[in-house]
């Protein structure tokens, strides 16, 4: 008798279960499928901080030495005064989206224009001098740069820095 209640008690919890979740709507149709992530080629290899120096990122720069260096999986940072100072990012997203990092940046107020980079399409964003952002696209992947002079007198333009960052990584991308 003991297993025909366990059995019972699982069919109604399973079924309780099914029922829940719905939106409210009663009208007897099923909810519309969620559409699965699309399955995309990887794109190149691009090494450690995008194949790109210290010592290269410092001359691009023209900042005073960097005071700390960060370095992960997905990207690298190089900051001359800590936390919300002069910085420069290097970001590599896999199976990411360019579209999402594009549309945070004309969010907040920096309106993207559209870039190529050695035959691979991008955008660049930039606020006033003083920060630009620049995604580079390989099908389901991108590699971004961000160059940050935050309240110092930019020693160059932060869009060229950027650019000319972006440059090397993609012709070093294996």
């Amino acid at each position: 008798m003991g297993r025909k209640w366990g059995a019972l008690v699982l069919i109604t919890v399973a079924a309780g279960l099914a029922g829940c979740g719905g939106d409210g709507d009663d009208s007897g149709t099923a909810p519309a499928a969620q559409s699965l992530p699309q399955v995309t080629d990887p794109g190149p290899f691009f090494g450690q901080c995008g194949s790109v120096t210290d010592d290269e990122v410092a001359k691009a720069f023209g900042m005073p030495p960097f005071t700390g260096v960060t370095r992960n999986s997905v990207g690298c940072e190089w900051e001359t005064a800590g936390i919300g100072g002069p910085s420069v990012t290097f970001s590599w997203y896999r199976g990411s989206p360019i579209g999402r990092e594009r549309a945070g940046s004309e969010l907040i107020g920096r309106p993207a224009t559209d870039i190529d980079v050695q035959g691979h399409p991008g955008f660049i964003a930039s606020s006033e001098g003083i920060l630009c952002e620049l995604g580079v696209e390989f099908g389901g992947d991108f590699v971004h740069w961000s160059v940050m002079y935050a309240d110092a007198q930019p020693a160059a333009d932060p869009c060229t820095v950027a650019r000319d960052l972006a440059e090397l990584s993609v012709s070093r991308a294996k």
